[in-house]
C-alpha cells in the first residue's frame, strides 16, 4: 500500500510537467522560468531515485520516479532555449533602436 500511496502522488505531481514543458515551448521566453525551481525539483526527484536504489525498491514506483526527471530534465533544456530566445530578441531591439 505505501508503494501505491507514493506511486499516486508522483502521478498527481508529475502530471504537471508536460504541461508546464509545453507551455514554456510554446512561449518562447525564459522570463517567467525558475531554473532554480527546476534544479530543486530535480534534485529531490534524484534523491527519491537513490533511495529507491538504496532499499532495492525496483519497482513501478522508481519508473514513475524516472519518468518525471526526465520531464523536468526537458524544462531545463528548453530554459535554456528560450535564453537564447530571449537575447536574439534583445539584441534585435537594441539594433533597431
Amino acid at each position: 500500500m505505501p508503494d501505491f500511496l507514493e506511486a499516486t502522488m508522483l502521478v498527481c505531481f508529475g502530471l504537471s510537467w508536460p504541461i508546464s514543458v509545453w507551455k514554456n515551448i510554446k512561449s518562447h521566453t525564459a522570463k517567467n522560468m525558475s531554473m532554480r525551481f527546476n534544479l530543486l525539483i530535480i534534485f529531490g526527484y534524484i534523491a527519491g531515485i537513490l533511495a529507491k536504489c538504496y532499499l532495492h525498491a525496483w519497482n513501478y514506483v522508481l519508473a514513475i520516479y524516472v519518468l518525471n526527471l526526465v520531464i523536468v530534465s526537458c524544462n531545463v533544456l528548453v530554459y535554456y532555449r528560450n535564453k537564447k530566445y530571449d537575447a536574439k530578441d534583445e539584441l534585435l531591439k537594441n539594433f533597431a533602436v
